[in-house]
Parts: structure tokens; sequence; C-alpha cells
């Protein structure tokens, strides 16, 4: 049972709570994709970035930037989480997985130069971070 004042955000923290394992349960995972080319995935540079910070995207109400360091450089990636999570900066100092040789694409006026490889969102549940098992240097590759 609730006690104390509702707030925002214990309404949204409730929801996600409440919501999460039913859709767990009901999910059913999807078909597997059509077979690829070892070549192919060769060609997918998936490495290993500690996220330094999170910020607001201020034109958007799913996009927050995390500025990321990939070892020799830091990268800008924006990602959908501000109704994902109730607090996105609770991912700082985390290490995951992303995709750092796609285009840079613009978005809410801001440039993502990669994507956050993230587990669930394809599948309707409340997606969570891919990371390392263990801490690893920044910008090491995946594969």
């Amino acid at each position: 049972m609730h006690r104390g004042p509702l707030t925002h955000f214990s309404i949204l923290k409730a929801a996600t709570v409440c919501r999460t394992p039913d859709r767990i349960a009901d999910m059913k995972p999807a078909q597997v994709k059509p077979l690829i080319s070892p070549e192919l995935l060769d060609q997918i540079d998936v490495r290993v970035g500690t996220i330094l910070s999170v910020t607001d995207v201020p034109d958007s109400e799913k996009l927050v930037a995390l500025e990321v360091s990939f070892g020799d450089h830091t990268r800008t990636v924006l990602v959908g989480m501000k109704r994902e999570r109730a607090n996105p900066r609770e991912i700082e100092g985390k290490q995951a997985l992303f995709v750092v040789n796609l285009p840079a694409r613009k978005m809410a006026g801001m440039i993502s130069e990669g994507m956050l490889f993230d587990i669930g969102y394809s599948d309707r549940i409340t997606p969570v971070l891919a990371i390392p098992e263990t801490p690893v240097p920044d910008g090491t590759r995946a594969g």
C-alpha cells in the first residue's frame, strides 16, 4: 500500500513496476530473423562505452542525450528513454554496448553519433541496457 503523497515520480514508478511483470510473462519470443552472412555481421561495429552524463533534449518528449566515453574519444548518442525510466540519469557511470559505425543522424535539433544497444524495446517490455559482465576498457569491441 502506498503511504505518503502521490507524486508524478511515485505514480510513474508504480505504473512501471506493475506493468513490467505482466509484459514479461506475456511476452512471446519473436521469430528468428532471416539468416545473414558472418561477413555482414562483421560490418557492425559494437563497442563498450561508459555513459558519462545524461541530459534532457529540450525539443523532445522522448529523447535524452548521452555523453559516452569510448576510451580515445567521446560521442553524443541520443536515446528515446524519457518515458522508459523514472530517472534516466540512473545510468550515468554505467558501461553499455553501442553501435558506433552508423551515419550521424540529426534528431530534435541535435546530432546523434551512434546507437545504444538495449534489450527489450522491440518486444514491448521496458528496455534494459546490454552491459558487460565485468568492467572492460572503454572502446572494447563486441563480437
